[in-house]
Parts: C-alpha cells; structure tokens; sequence
C-alpha cells in the first residue's frame, strides 16, 4: 500500500493503494495511463526542468560562494561554573523561570576589553568611611573619594539632598532575611540586596521574594575574592559568571557591583564600569557582620541613627540580629529627621 507522502502534495491514498487527485471537489482516479495524467506529469517535470537551470546559472553569477544552505553558526552567551556544580529548576516555581535570552549589555558583561584597562594602577585599597565628618554629617572621605573615583562609575556617597538609600550584603543566610523583607515591605521602603552565588545558591525563594517585591538585587561577586588580587581575566569571569547565573536564574539583570570586602583599585573599577557595573560602596557601615559579637538593640540604634547624613548610603548586613530588631525604628528616625528613604538610583 502506498504511503500519504508517496502520492505528493493535494494528493490523497484511496482505500485500494491508488493515488487521487481532487479537482474541482470532486476526486479522479490516476492511476492508469489518462490523457489528462499525462499533460499533468509533463508540466511538472517542465517546471523541474526550469527550476535546475534557474539554479545552476545562479551558481555561475555566484562563483566562489559557499553553497552550503545551512546558517553559520552564531555564538551565544554561556554560563559556566568551575565546581561544575548548577541549581535544581525544581527549586525555582515554573512561573518564575527566567528569560533565557541575551542581549548586548549581557555580552558586554562578559566581553571586557583588557587592552584599555591593563594599564592602570592595581594597587588594592581597602574602603571605610572613616571618621571625619563634614558640617552636614557627611563623611569627609567618602565625599574626596566620590570625587576622585566618580568618573569609573563608582559611588561612595550620594548627591548631597535629603535621600537616604539602604544596602544589605548577603553572603550567607542567618535566618533574618525574610524579617528584614517584611520590615521593608511593611514601611514601603525599596533596598538594594548585594549577594553572592553561594547566597543565590541556597536561598532561591528569598532572592525571588527580593525580586518580586522590586527590591535591587546587586553582584556581589561569585566566590567573593579580592579583586585587585585576582587577574583581569579571573576577576572578569568572577563577575560575569554571577552576572549569569542570576540571569539565567532569575531572569534579573544586575547592574550594580560591590566589591568584596570593599577592596578595589582604579583598574578593578574600571574593569566593573567596562562590563557594564557600577561599583557601590558606602558612606555608613558599622560592625554588624560579627554574628557572635552583636551589640544589642539600643546600641545599634543610637549607632545608625546618629550617622543619617544627606545622600548616605548605609551598609547593613543581613545576618545581624540587631539590624532585623531596629531596621522599622532606623526607618521611622530616617523620616522624622525629614530624609526619604530613596529607591537607589544614582
């Protein structure tokens, strides 16, 4: 018995193996030797014919082009991780499946050019606001490096307005996130998350809930390395991995870059700005990151609040028991000194 394809296109197999052809409504038997079979096989093997001479006089005009039909291969944006390791996608709910495609700003992160930037100064500078205070309770140093930094896309300290931005670093999870969030949402209040891969890793359900409520998720590296101590090329693929990974994730484009252990150099600055970053210190920051040395709600408070200054950028670590119990009281203080806890956007 004939097969469908053998009977060709707007032909059907009969019951009895015989090929028919519908015209006009109506189906005609073909499978004998019929006039008008016959004038219908000579017009296509005609059209056959006028087809093969079309394409080999194209191939005379095109001469020394390649004529394989097949596309050239176009190179995509991978991710890959040296401990071989990947998330589960079972871990990550099917309506919050990331979007899969790249465009240029995410090969542009992955895609530096060394050859501008080899150059520069390497020399590791670790960052603190120090103690200095200007009249506004702005801290002298971060105002000098904001100047001096400013042009690579660094930010140490804001516009000097009445905006006040907060910034938590997550490297690990110590079961106040998710208070921190509720605090945050309650107040109506947008931060900025800066997490690891490790962060990202283990704790998928906060770093969506960060998303979902329109917080700031921000690139604090894959391994959290000193970058000045690493090579171009190593620092690189630190941060275009994790750039990656939240990527495909998260379906999150990252656009803001801490250094670990706020150490830099003009060339890892540059380095950031070239892979499309902004590299965010701060212009606050305190001992909350000792988990066993904590200093108490009341000391935490007065410590925090008393450091409010025009355009500051605090740093609070997430796995401080003080920073979750006082974050409402910080909040509320923030707004009765007449300052507006601002949604980063400098």
């Amino acid at each position: 018995m004939l097969d469908n394809d053998s009977c060709g296109i707007g032909i059907r197999q009969s019951r009895v193996g015989r090929c028919t052809i519908k015209t006009d409504g109506r189906f005609k038997n073909i499978n004998g030797g019929q006039t008008k079979v016959k004038k219908i096989r000579l017009l296509i093997a005609a059209a056959a014919a006028a087809m093969i001479i079309t394409v080999m006089l194209a191939g005379c005009n095109d001469k020394g082009r390649t004529t394989s039909q097949e596309e050239p291969e176009i190179s995509e944006v991978s991710v890959s991780f040296s401990d071989g390791s990947d998330i589960s996608s079972e871990e990550i709910p099917p309506e919050d499946e990331p979007d899969s495609s790249f465009s240029e700003e995410d090969v542009q992160a992955v895609n530096p050019d060394f050859l501008q930037i080899a150059g520069l100064d390497n020399t590791a500078q670790g960052w603190g606001q120090g103690v200095r205070l200007l009249e506004d309770n702005r801290p002298e140093a971060a105002v000098y490096f904001q100047e001096k930094y400013g042009s690579y896309g660094a930010r140490f300290i804001g516009e000097n307005n009445r905006n006040i931005y907060l910034t938590f670093d997550e490297g690990y999870e110590n079961g106040y996130t998710e208070k921190i969030l509720d605090t945050l949402k309650e107040k109506e209040v947008t931060a900025v998350f800066f997490i690891t891969n490790s962060y990202a890793r283990n704790n998928p359900e906060l770093v969506l809930r960060m998303i979902r409520e329109g917080h700031i998720i921000g690139n604090h590296s894959y391994y959290h390395k000193s970058y000045p101590s690493l090579s171009l090329e190593e620092a690189a693929q630190d941060l275009g991995d994790m750039h990656n990974y939240v990527l495909e994730h998260f379906g999150y484009r990252m656009w803001l870059f801490r250094p670990p252990e706020g150490a830099y150099s003009e060339r890892t600055l540059a380095l950031a700005q070239q892979m499309g970053y902004e590299s965010v210190f701060w212009s606050f920051a305190y001992k909350d990151w000792d988990v066993d040395n904590q200093i108490g709600r009341e000391a935490a408070y007065e410590q925090v609040s008393a450091h409010a200054h025009p355009g500051a950028i605090f740093l609070l670590h997430a796995v401080s028991k003080d920073n979750s119990e006082i974050l409402g009281d910080i909040i509320d203080n923030f707004r009765e000194q007449g300052y507006t806890l601002a949604k980063y956007d400098l």
